[in-house]
């Protein structure tokens, strides 16, 4: 299925979501430090419900060690600003996408050291600022997966 990696997420009911999204979709989720919270909060397990168990869940010291032991064909970050629209992508399995933080979302030296064309975009109305991560995640999980026939894939 697809990679979804969240770079230092710092809201545990964001990633406590995008945990139960992954248990639902079968994308593999990749945290990577350091973390807002422990893994283990219970503000994490609420908002995962019983799905934390179902969920392919890894963590990585930092972004490069993660990609590393991923090592997407592909790799897509969103990001505010980004010059192509999630949407207009053709994504195919193997794809990882990648998230940033909530307050300050990307460095500008993670989506600068990416080819043209993977810094993707959630289109919003102007002057708006973000949309919440586990909504941006399941925007663009969910438009992945619906371009590949919500294919199901067996954990």
């Amino acid at each position: 299925m697809f990679d979804i990696i969240l770079l230092e997420p710092e809201i545990p009911p964001n990633t406590g979501n995008v945990i139960r999204l992954a248990a639902n979709t079968g994308c593999r989720l990749h945290l990577v430090h350091p973390l807002g919270f422990s893994i283990d909060d219970a503000q994490v397990r609420r908002a995962g419900l019983d799905y934390h168990e179902m969920a392919r869940v890894r963590d990585y010291p930092d972004l490069a060690a993660c990609l590393r032991l991923v090592a997407p064909e592909r790799l897509y970050a969103i990001e505010t600003g980004g010059a192509t629209r999630y949407a207009d992508v053709r994504f195919r399995p193997g794809d990882a996408l990648l998230f940033g933080r909530e307050t300050t979302g990307l460095p500008p030296a993670v989506t600068a050291a990416l080819p043209a064309g993977a810094v993707l975009s959630i289109p919003m109305r102007p002057g708006n600022r973000s949309v919440n991560l586990s909504n941006a995640v399941a925007l663009v999980v969910y438009e992945a997966w619906r371009q590949n026939g919500f294919a199901m894939e067996a954990p």
